[in-house]
C-alpha cells in the first residue's frame, strides 16, 4: 500500500461548439473511436453536443451536482495518461490533467467530492481532487489489470475488479498510520463487471473468462455464491434502481443477459446489436441504456417487457456511459 501526493498538469483546450442546451438529466455516451463525449437528450434520443476528450475514452463519471464529467482516457496501442474534466453545462474540455506515470485510466467513479479511477498498468487506484487540480492519494491492490472501481457515497470503503488476478479487492479505510487496508477475494476468471446492489449489502462481479457471477457479502467480504451464466464474455453489470434485476452485457455473444436478484435464476436473454459493452440505467427505473460499440448506437431496453424500443445514433464506438442530473 502506498500513499503519495502528486501534482498534475493541465493544459487547456479547444471549445467544443455548443449545439444545443444540456438537457437534465442528460446521457453522457463516450465514443472511442470518435475520442470524443457525445451529450444526449433521452426525451428525444438526439445529441445535443459533442466535446472532444483523448484517446480510447473508455470510462465517464459524473459530480454530484451533475456540472461536471471526468472521462478517462485510456489510450490505444500507446497507453492514456490523462482524464478530461468537461463542464456539461458549457459543453467544452475545461482541462485535460496529466497523469504522469499513471497510466491506462479508468473505472471512474465519483464520491465524496472526488474522482476514484484504476492505474490499470500500474496496478492501483488513484484519487484526484478537481478543487485543488491534484492527485492526492494513491493505493497499490498488488493485482493484476486492476480495471474497475465502486465506491460507497463516503468513499470510505471501494471495491476493484482485478482481471488478470482473477480477483476482487475490497478496500477499506481504517483508523491508525495505515489508514486502508485492503481484502484479496477470489472471484471467477477475468472479473470485470462489478456493480454494488441498491441496498448495500452485496458486491455483484461479473467474470468475462468463464461466463459466471460471483455473488461477494460486503461485511464478510466472502464469496457467498457464483452462477454460471453460459456467457461467451461479460464485461458490464449493473442493477437496476430496485435492486431487482440484475443486467449484464455479452460483448462477444452479442446479448443483454437478464437476471432476478433474489431468485438468481435468468428472466430474460435479449438480442443485441454488435458487441453490447456499457451499461446504464435511466434515474427513474424506467428504461436501460446498453452501449454497442459495434452497431455504432446506444439500444434502450423497456425495464418492464424486457423488449428493445429504440436506438440512438451517438458516434463511433460507444462504450462508457454516465447520467447528468443538475442539482
Amino acid at each position: 500500500m502506498t500513499f503519495v501526493k502528486v501534482c498534475v498538469v493541465c493544459t487547456v483546450l479547444t471549445v467544443t461548439v455548443i449545439a444545443a442546451e444540456t438537457p437534465s438529466p442528460a446521457l453522457l455516451v463516450l465514443n472511442k473511436a470518435d475520442r470524443a463525449l457525445a451529450i444526449v437528450d433521452p426525451a428525444s434520443g438526439k445529441v445535443a453536443a459533442r466535446v472532444s476528450v483523448g484517446e480510447g475514452p473508455h470510462e465517464v463519471t459524473v459530480s454530484t451536482d451533475g456540472k461536471f464529467a471526468f472521462v478517462g482516457n485510456y489510450g490505444q496501442q500507446t497507453p492514456g495518461n490523462t482524464i478530461s474534466v468537461i463542464d456539461l453545462v458549457a459543453q467544452k474540455e475545461l482541462r485535460r490533467v496529466d497523469l504522469g506515470p499513471l497510466r491506462r485510466p479508468h473505472g471512474m467513479f465519483f464520491a465524496a467530492g472526488k474522482v476514484y479511477f484504476t492505474a490499470e498498468a500500474n496496478r492501483l487506484i488513484a484519487r484526484y481532487d478537481p478543487i485543488t487540480n491534484q492527485i492526492d492519494w494513491l493505493f497499490g491492490t498488488g493485482q493484476a489489470s486492476t480495471h474497475m472501481v465502486i465506491a460507497n457515497p463516503a468513499a470510505s470503503r471501494l471495491f476493484t475488479s482485478n482481471i488478470g488476478s482473477d480477483s476482487v479487492s475490497a478496500i477499506e479505510r481504517v483508523s491508525g498510520p495505515a489508514g486502508w487496508t485492503e481484502t484479496v477475494i477470489p472471484v471467477g476468471k477475468g472479473p470485470e463487471g462489478i456493480d454494488w446492489s441498491p441496498d448495500g449489502k452485496e458486491i455483484w462481479s461479473a467474470s468475462g473468462g468463464d461466463g459466471g457471477v460471483s455473488i461477494i457479502d460486503v461485511e464478510t467480504k466472502k464469496v457467498i455464491q457464483t452462477l454460471s451464466i453460459g456467457s461467451k464474455r461479460t464485461n458490464r453489470l449493473k442493477f437496476t434502481p430496485d435492486g431487482n434485476l440484475v443486467l449484464l452485457s455479452d460483448s462477444q455473444g452479442g446479448e443483454l443477459i437478464v437476471l432476478d436478484r433474489a431468485t438468481k435464476k435468468e428472466r430474460a436473454r435479449i438480442a443485441m446489436g454488435r458487441n453490447p459493452e456499457g451499461i446504464q440505467m435511466e434515474p427513474g427505473g424506467a428504461r436501460a441504456y446498453v452501449a454497442q460499440e459495434g452497431a455504432n448506437d446506444v439500444a434502450i431496453v423497456d425495464l418492464k417487457t424486457l423488449i428493445v424500443t429504440g436506438h440512438i445514433s451517438t458516434g463511433n464506438g460507444p462504450d462508457g456511459m454516465a447520467w447528468a442530473v443538475r442539482k
